[in-house]
């Protein structure tokens, strides 16, 4: 019974936040764009009379435009998820073996950002990107360039922008991971007549490889609908699924369609999602 007590809470919440915007998405997904408010007709009409249509979902594979929006999205991810990576693990392997007084200094840091509002530093980083910007500013200053460099609304400005949110989502979960490692173990490989490079790679690295994959798709998976950075440093040729998520719904209101796409990208996110969530039933 007190299993019960505490169960019942945690499905209503799953049910009321997390099925029931499924199932209604998948409704809209399936009904019918029309004029009106709101811009769909249900797929269920009166009398319980199926009228919906599958039609939302094929025009996604037959107009290359939504398919290549979908691919774009997920190698935005992708790239997004591997630089946090090269960059995240550095950061972690130092903060895990600094001394244990200042790893919690160092955590802030990393959290740091999280303390100022998202839409400031997406603010402050057009401030340093455009043309009369700091850093054009610096640059044109000491003479190294003549004309602004084109920075801002560039794939370089939206993986930048990217990697600057995602970060700490790779940092902790790599964190997690090699604090637990014992550094005798590298001493010992070492002890054996391995290389520093060697017992990285042999010791170090497989050890920490449940971690790797956690903070790839803690990164991997909100990277893929992102809206705001693509449209803020992006160019506008560029197109992720989550640009096009909200160009359906608020500008052309054609919301079946849109909500067809949402529920594709949450198809092809479910192999990640529950991939992290084997690791953390391991963990």
């Amino acid at each position: 019974m007190r299993r019960l007590l505490i169960l019942v809470p945690v499905w209503a919440w799953l049910l009321a936040f997390v099925a029931a915007p499924a199932v209604i998405l998948l409704g809209i997904a399936l009904g019918q764009s029309t004029e009106g408010i709101p811009p769909f007709a249900p797929p269920v009409g009166p009398g319980l009379v199926w009228q919906g249509s599958l039609g939302n979902f094929a025009t996604l594979f037959e107009d290359e435009f939504y398919f290549d929006s979908l691919l774009r999205a997920l190698r935005i991810a992708t790239s997004t998820a591997a630089l946090a990576l090269l960059l995240g693990f550095p950061m972690a392997l130092a903060i895990a073996r600094a001394p244990r007084a200042r790893q919690a200094l160092l955590l802030a840091l990393v959290l740091l950002p999280f303390w100022t509002g998202f839409l400031l530093r997406m603010g402050a980083f057009i401030g340093l990107l455009r043309d009369q910007g700091l850093i054009n500013g610096l640059l044109i200053g000491l003479g190294v360039v003549q004309e602004p460099l084109p920075l801002l609304y560039t794939e370089g400005a939206m993986l930048a922008g990217m990697l600057h949110a995602y970060l700490p989502f790779a940092v902790l979960p790599l964190y997690a991971a090699l604090s637990r490692l014992d550094p005798v173990l590298e001493q010992a490989a070492m002890d054996l007549g391995a290389t520093p490079g060697a017992a990285f790679r042999t010791v170090t690295l497989p050890l920490a490889l449940p971690g790797i994959i956690a903070g790839f798709l803690l990164v991997f998976i909100p990277a893929a609908g992102e809206f705001v950075i693509p449209e803020l440093l992006g160019p506008s040729e560029a197109l992720p699924v989550g640009r096009v998520l909200w160009q359906e719904f608020f500008q052309n209101r054609d919301w079946p369609l849109a909500a067809a796409l949402a529920v594709a990208l949450l198809v092809l996110l479910i192999l990640p999602i529950r991939l992290f969530q084997r690791l953390e039933s391991r963990a």
